[in-house]
């Protein structure tokens, strides 16, 4: 069993997903890649250093690649003041906690953002450590970031929870079963076919429902 509670932040913690589709299409179009907003949400966990190329292919990666993720940048600060956490979040990481798991927080994003969810979710007091898109070269699909997230706490083996398909096929890839929540806006039929053994349709639903999943207890 698991001593680790590997948790995603964005979409999971804090409802950003939508913000985060609307910044992606508005940094695009400054260059003028019109893409549909539903298939820029479908991408929305996969970290930026890839998404520009699932979304609009090498080419527009090599030729605007981080001009494009700057311009992101940009477009999402715009939304940061009305962010706010999902319910149950701060709930969630005092259950994990209160019932032996070490957690810590894996996510892709800017280390200015991270830092500013982690404080929606006063984070700090209740979390060992955290990732940002700094600590590994590859960010999700890739499994590097739930690797970095389990040796920062010096894990022996972790649990994912996340709330995009994106999450669940890094865990896979680093051999971690997967939890998983709707709060992203991912259908559970979605979440299941990338891994996840349970698909939540909320924060508090699962925190209800622990003892049914990996996160039950550590040994």
């Amino acid at each position: 069993m698991a001593d680790t509670a590997i948790v995603d932040i964005d979409g999971t913690l804090v409802d950003t997903n939508y913000q985060h589709a609307l910044a992606w299409f508005r940094a695009f179009g400054r260059y003028d890649v019109w893409l549909p907003l539903w298939r820029i949400h479908r991408h929305i966990g996969m970290g930026g250093d890839q998404i520009v190329s699932a979304l609009a292919g090498d080419d527009v990666e090599r030729r605007h690649g981080d001009a494009l993720r700057d311009a992101w940048v940009e477009e999402f600060d715009v939304f940061l003041d009305e962010i706010r956490p999902c319910e149950g979040a701060t709930e969630l990481l005092d259950a994990l906690g209160g019932r032996g798991f070490t957690v810590v927080l894996a996510s892709s994003g800017r280390p200015q953002h991270v830092e500013h969810f982690i404080d929606l979710v006063d984070g700090r007091s209740r979390c060992r450590a955290w990732t940002t898109s700094e600590d590994v070269e590859a960010t999700k699909p890739a499994p590097d970031l739930m690797k970095a997230a389990l040796a920062k706490v010096e894990g022996a083996s972790g649990v994912a929870v996340g709330d995009s398909t994106w999450d669940f096929l890094a865990a896979g890839k680093a051999g971690m079963p997967g939890v998983a929540v709707r709060t992203g806006g991912f259908s559970p039929e979605e979440l299941r076919a990338a891994g996840a053994a349970h698909v939540f349709d909320s924060l508090p639903e699962l925190i209800e429902n622990l003892g049914r999943t990996p996160l039950r207890a550590p040994p």
